[in-house]
């Protein structure tokens, strides 16, 4: 296995949003149902274009965030389970202390560019082996294609077309981050990040 500057800060672009995924995940029921709060409609950046009130389920949003890469249904996740984008925050940096992920700090749930919001590869690569650990999150990622609320999304990450195995992770791009990728394949019940 081969690492560069595996300790390097930097910005991590929507690759964020595998916390956020995560604490959703762990923290919530997925099949708990939300309205849409105005908060969240009209986000910059990518979006799986959430209108204000419409009902959508905890994993179609997950869906939204994961393979849209939904900004909006960031937004959204963070007021339900944190209260607020910044409560959210909150619990994001508790759990990236908690995995030991001492190059990572959390601003929002989505990704966008600030300076105090970034990590590592190596906090990145720690943060998806544990988080493919869980059933739903490893459902979630590893989906090609799926309908919500009469949208069809699809997954942004094309390994999983052209690597046999491939089963995730999350792409990311910012122009000042870049492109940022957290990938994961199994083959023969071994796993590599």
């Amino acid at each position: 296995l081969y690492e560069k500057n595996p300790t390097e800060r930097s910005l991590i672009a929507s690759t964020t949003k595998i916390m956020t995924a995560l604490i959703v995940c762990e923290q919530c029921n997925v099949l708990d149902r939300m309205r849409i709060p105005k908060e969240a409609v009209g986000i910059e950046g990518s979006s799986m274009y959430l209108k204000e009130g419409e009902v959508l389920t905890l994993q179609e949003l997950l869906y939204g965030l994961m393979l849209s890469s939904g900004n909006d249904a960031a937004v959204a996740l963070a007021i339900y389970c944190g209260g607020t984008v910044q409560g959210f925050a909150e619990l994001m940096n508790d759990k990236a202390h908690n995995l030991g992920l001492t190059g990572t700090h959390f601003e929002n749930p989505n990704g966008l560019d600030s300076p105090g919001h970034y990590s590592t590869a190596k906090d990145l690569g720690t943060l998806a082996a544990y988080a493919m650990e869980n059933p739903i999150f490893s459902k979630t990622v590893s989906a090609k294609n799926v309908k919500v609320g009469g949208r069809y999304l699809t997954n942004h990450n094309k390994l999983l077309w052209r690597v046999a195995g491939a089963d995730g992770v999350k792409t990311g791009f910012t122009k000042a981050a870049g492109r940022i990728l957290v990938s994961s394949a199994t083959r023969d019940g071994r796993r590599v990040i």
